[in-house]
C-alpha cells in the first residue's frame, strides 16, 4: 500500500457482538478484581489507553487529510473503550467508577508510561508514537488473552483485534512518510529518534508483575517480538532502528513527564467544574 491512503479502522458496528460478550463476562463474579494487585495492574493498562486516546482525539479536525480525521478518531474511540473496560474493572475493587478514576485523580495517582504522555508533535511524531504504542499493545494483549483472570483475558481478547488495525495503520503511514519526499523522510527519521528513548520503560518488569504470575504479562518477554516487527518495518525503507539515550521513565510509580499535567487539566476540567453532572 506504499504511497496510497492509510486504511481506516473497521466500523464499530462490526464489533457489537464482542462488546456484548465482554459486557456479559464482566457482569459475573470476576467483575471485581481478586486483589489490590490485580486492580493496580488493570489501572496501569487503563491509564495507558486513556491518555493515548486523549492525545489522539486532538487530531480531529486537524489531521493532514479528512480520512485521517476519521481514522485517528476511530483509533481514539477504540482506546477509550479499552480504557473504560480496564478502569471499570480496576475501580470495582474499592467502589470507584471509571469516571472517578479518569476525572478525579491527580497527576501522581496515574500509572501510565511516559510514551503515552508524549506530545503529538507533527504528524510524523504521532505516527512514530503510534508505531511503538500499537506494536507494544498488540504483543501485550496477545499474551494477556491467556491471563488466569477471566475479566482481563476477556478485555484483551476484544482489544487485540482492534489494536491489530491500529498497528497496520501506523505501519502504512511509517512507510508512506519514510518513502515519500525528502522532507517527509527527514521528519519520520527525526520522529523515531525522538520517540525511541521512551520505548524501554514499556518493557520493564517490576514487583507488581512479579507478584501477579499467571495474571499479568511479563513486559520483558514481549521485547524481542516487538523489536523484530519494528525492525522489519523500518528495513522496508532502509531505516535503522534508532539508538541513543534511554529515558528514566517512572510513570508506573507516579513520576510523570511534564506533559501529563496539561493533558489532565484539559481532560478533567469539565467534570471537575461540574461534579456529578449528567447529560
Amino acid at each position: 500500500m506504499r504511497g496510497g491512503a492509510a486504511p481506516v479502522t473497521e466500523p464499530h458496528a462490526q464489533i457489537v457482538v464482542d462488546e456484548r460478550m465482554l459486557a456479559a463476562e464482566l457482569q459475573g463474579d470476576d467483575a471485581r478484581p481478586a486483589s489490590a494487585d490485580v486492580a493496580a495492574y488493570a489501572l496501569r493498562l487503563g491509564d495507558d489507553a486513556l491518555i493515548l486516546a486523549q492525545q489522539l482525539s486532538r487530531w480531529i479536525a486537524r489531521a493532514p487529510e479528512l480520512e485521517e480525521d476519521v481514522a485517528l478518531g476511530n483509533i481514539a474511540l477504540d482506546l477509550l473503550g479499552h480504557a473504560r473496560s480496564l478502569l471499570r474493572f480496576s475501580g470495582a475493587y474499592d467502589g470507584r467508577s471509571e469516571d472517578d478514576l479518569a476525572y478525579f485523580r491527580d497527576e501522581a495517582e496515574f500509572r501510565c508510561a511516559w510514551l503515552f504522555e508524549q506530545d503529538n508533535g507533527d504528524f510524523a511524531h504521532t505516527i512514530a508514537r503510534q508505531l511503538v504504542a500499537s506494536g507494544y499493545l498488540f504483543e501485550l494483549y496477545t499474551d494477556l488473552q491467556r491471563s488466569t483472570d477471566p475479566a482481563l483475558a476477556a478485555i484483551a481478547g476484544k482489544a487485540v483485534k482492534e489494536v491489530e488495525y491500529h498497528r497496520d495503520h501506523a505501519v502504512q503511514w511509517t512507510l508512506r512518510l519514510a518513502g515519500g519526499t525528502a522532507e517527509s523522510r527527514r521528519r519520520m527519521v527525526q520522529a523515531l529518534a525522538d520517540i525511541w528513548p521512551y520505548v524501554d520503560e514499556l518493557f520493564r518488569d517490576d514487583d507488581l508483575v512479579d507478584r501477579l504470575g499467571g495474571v499479568a504479562v511479563r513486559p520483558a518477554t514481549l521485547r524481542s517480538r516487538f523489536d523484530a516487527v519494528v525492525a522489519a518495518v523500518l528495513a522496508e525503507e532502509d531505516l535503522d532502528v534508532p539508538a541513543g539515550p534511554i529515558a528514566a521513565g517512572g510513570g508506573r510509580a507516579g513520576r510523570h513527564f511534564p506533559t501529563l499535567g496539561p493533558i489532565l487539566a484539559e481532560m478533567q476540567s469539565l467534570a471537575r467544574r461540574h461534579p456529578g453532572a449528567t447529560w
